[in-house]
């Protein structure tokens, strides 16, 4: 094992370098893991682009690798050992709070940048910090006492593995907070990893009927939503959205909205409540609106639809897509759509953006690749 790590750093807003960083000491309560996949989402977008906070950074929050160096105490804590491939939640919880008891750690103030300035989290936190290997968009990173690992099994490739991210999301959305089971009817708004994702789980809960909206531009997206489960898909510039859910449905709605969205404004969250049943609808959204003047607050109550937000994932739902994900029950390798090399960061967040490559679903960093595709 080398004494230097390498690593893509952000400096700057739309800014990546590549540093070469020391190997950290590696405590008797910590770890080392050799990164083999780092994914990249909608979210390194927008922080590439605006950073919400001081650089510099190593990015990536998707992170899949081999353990290649354990301390006795976190073998022992955490149940994995040097050898074992792991997935790695981004979040790093300091489990003595009231929501890490609960074993909702997603919400723990040690994790949570927007209201911790010390906070630890993977592909968020500054690389000043101690030990400094806090992202994915790297060969190596530094997994404290408190990382959340969770085993990847044998017959998952780390590539595959790579998307557990998305996929947990679609889980924790679309059957924990949405509520989707056997019979349910379901619109999915958008065809991205998350879309996608979520016509996965809710085809695997028994949903009868599942309807997913995209736009002209997202056609192969709607086919492969038709690969992967959905019943019907709508291009929302070529037909009325709502008139095809009502024709789809009898009349009736849908039980559950999922809007997967995210920056494209008030629309889909109208078309959302328009779309749900009569009463008591559920209806989940991503928190990308700043405002929404003249919200349909009347019609939401004489529906009684119950709005939730999309936040993170849990550790059940991980668990939950690694299993969906060994079961080979779904094409999923489908959603891995393109893989870059440490030197083209800066390339593969822009894919993930719509510059440049075509045909982008889920992005998957190789940090030990030499060449890019």
């Amino acid at each position: 094992m080398g004494e230097h790590v390498l690593a893509a750093v952000r400096t700057g807003p739309g800014k990546t370098e590549l540093r070469d960083l020391p190997m950290p000491e590696i405590p008797d309560d910590g770890a080392l893991l050799k990164v083999e996949v780092a994914g990249i989402c909608g979210t390194d977008v927008k922080m590439y682009a605006k950073p919400p906070f001081p650089e510099p950074v190593i990015m990536g929050h998707e992170n899949v690798g081999v353990i290649v160096k354990a301390g006795r105490r976190f073998a022992q804590r955490t149940g994995a050992d040097e050898g074992d491939r792991v997935f790695v939640e981004h979040y790093v919880p300091c489990f003595q709070c009231e929501w890490c008891h609960r074993g909702e750690y997603r919400h723990c103030e040690a994790t949570d940048w927007r209201t911790n300035p010390d906070a630890r989290r993977y592909g968020y936190t500054s690389a000043e910090n101690p030990y400094h290997l806090w992202g994915g968009f790297a060969q190596y990173m530094f997994l404290p006492w408190n990382a959340v690992v969770h085993k990847v099994p044998d017959t998952v490739s780390p590539e595959l593995a790579g998307i557990v991210t998305p996929l947990s999301n679609g889980i924790e959305w679309a059957l924990f907070d949405g509520g989707v089971g056997y019979n349910s009817t379901v619109l999915i708004q958008g065809p991205g990893q998350q879309g996608l994702s979520q016509v996965v789980a809710c085809k695997q809960a028994g949903a009868s009927v599942i309807i997913v909206t995209g736009t002209t531009r997202d056609a192969a997206r709607l086919h492969l939503a038709k690969t992967l489960g959905a019943d019907y898909v709508i291009d929302v510039q070529t037909e009325d959205a709502l008139e095809r859910v009502m024709a789809v449905t009898g009349g009736k709605g849908v039980d559950v909205v999922l809007d997967c969205t995210a920056g494209a404004g008030v629309a889909p969250v109208l078309l959302g409540i328009d779309a749900l049943k009569r009463r008591a609808g559920t209806l989940l959204i991503q928190g990308e609106l700043a405002s929404f003047p003249d919200f349909p607050v009347k019609k939401v109550t004489e529906k009684a639809i119950t709005i939730k937000s999309a936040r993170g994932h849990s550790y059940r739902s991980c668990e939950l897509a690694l299993a969906q994900l060994a079961s080979n029950r779904f094409p999923l390798e489908l959603l891995a759509t393109h893989t870059f090399g440490l030197a083209d960061v800066d390339r593969a967040i822009r894919a993930v953006g719509g510059e440049g490559d075509e045909g982008v679903i889920h992005v998957s960093l190789l940090p030990w690749a030499t060449d890019a595709p």
